[in-house]
């Protein structure tokens, strides 16, 4: 979807308490027309009381939502009948599918010669017309959403709020959904606003991502911008960064420095001081491997260390490599680059990196939370 630019709906100084714990407090958030914003983080970091406040489900205890630049009840108001939430686990009368994604359609006057085609429609293109008149209690997890979904959308409305939609389907439901979601979103011209814990989904569908920890958003910007220009330590690693290079920066110019790593310097992005001892993040998928022995093609490579394979893990399509040599590495590559490498363990393969793609953070251990699963 491509984003406009006028702020559709938004939260100022948002702050909410449940006894001594402050589960939200968000300064500013702004969801633009016509866009998919994606609220990204881990089960409790306050997504979904995020979501209830901007739905204006559940009050603040500081702080103003506007919808259209108003606010009060009367913006209150407004923004319901523009509105429709589905949630994580949706609830269903005990009737047919037909009956139940009709039923807002009945409950807001609507004839039911055209509720009955509204809501065909929908389930047309959500590819469960079939199930129209099936029981509720006979449909698979996947369909039960798919029909969660359809009972929101026929209303029309302007800003769908989606929480965690997706959590409780298996691999293929979970990804036919996804496409689904962002094609019937793209076609109506929907405002989303998405909350998720998974990483692929925010990024995948969102144009604008917010990476929320301990009820406040530490980032927002487009997939690409926070994942090639994390803000901190937490949003490298919940977006999946490897943290296993440490050092000290021995030279800052601008936004890059030189880290001296024991044996090798490498050069990165990053803000810290000389004598400062960093962490550098990376990308596995980054890594670029060669022979030992070989000129690198790519001159804009500026970082090469050498390094012996240690562990080989083949994952269909992919190998993970865990490498050392000054320090420890993990790699990403293609199934065809391993094989073309004959990489194994105990081979020595030259590793290469562009310093834009490494980003040095200073070491703080203690904040960091921790690193995705190997």
């Amino acid at each position: 979807m491509n984003a406009a630019v006028r702020p559709l709906l938004g939260g100022v100084g948002l702050r909410r308490v449940y006894g001594a714990r402050t589960a939200v407090e968000v300064d500013r958030i702004e969801l633009r027309e016509g866009e998919m914003l994606a609220v990204f983080g881990p089960n409790g970091a306050g997504k979904s009381t995020l979501l209830r406040l901007l739905a204006m489900l559940e009050k603040p205890d500081a702080g103003e939502v506007t919808f259209r630049g108003g606010s009060g009840r009367a913006a209150e108001r407004a923004l319901r009948a523009a509105s429709a939430v589905v949630f994580q686990r949706p609830h269903f009368w005990s009737d047919s599918v037909e009956y139940n994604v009709g039923l807002g359609l009945s409950l807001r006057g609507v004839p039911r010669a055209e509720s009955r085609a509204r809501s065909r429609a929908v389930c047309e293109q959500l590819a469960i017309s079939h199930l129209l008149g099936a029981p509720i209690s006979r449909l698979s997890g996947g369909e039960a959403q798919r029909v969660a979904l359809a009972r929101a959308l026929v209303l029309d409305p302007e800003i769908l709020f989606l929480d965690e939609p997706t959590a409780n389907l298996d691999t293929d439901s979970r990804l036919d959904l996804r496409h689904d979601l962002e094609r019937v979103a793209r076609e109506r011209a929907t405002s989303v606003f998405l909350i998720t814990h998974d990483r692929g989904e925010a990024f995948h569908l969102a144009d604008r991502v917010a990476v929320i920890r301990d009820g406040k958003l530490v980032q927002t910007g487009t997939p690409k911008e926070i994942y090639e220009n994390p803000a901190d330590v937490y949003t490298a690693r919940v977006t999946g960064a490897e943290f296993t290079i440490a050092g000290v920066v021995t030279r800052a110019h601008e936004r890059m420095v030189t880290v001296d790593i024991g044996g090798a310097s490498l050069v990165t992005l990053g803000e810290a001081a000389p004598g400062t001892p960093v962490k550098i993040a990376y990308r596995p998928e980054d890594l670029v491997l060669g022979p030992p022995d070989v000129p690198p093609a790519d001159l804009s490579t500026r970082n090469l260390v050498v390094a012996t394979v240690e562990e080989r893990r083949d994952m269909g399509g992919l190998v993970r490599l865990r490498l050392r040599g000054p320090v420890e590495l993990v790699a990403l590559v293609t199934l065809d680059a391993a094989e073309e490498l004959g990489v194994d363990r105990g081979v020595r393969v030259a590793v290469r990196a562009k310093a834009t793609a490494l980003h040095a953070f200073a070491a703080a251990p203690a904040a960091a939370p921790p690193g995705p699963a190997t």
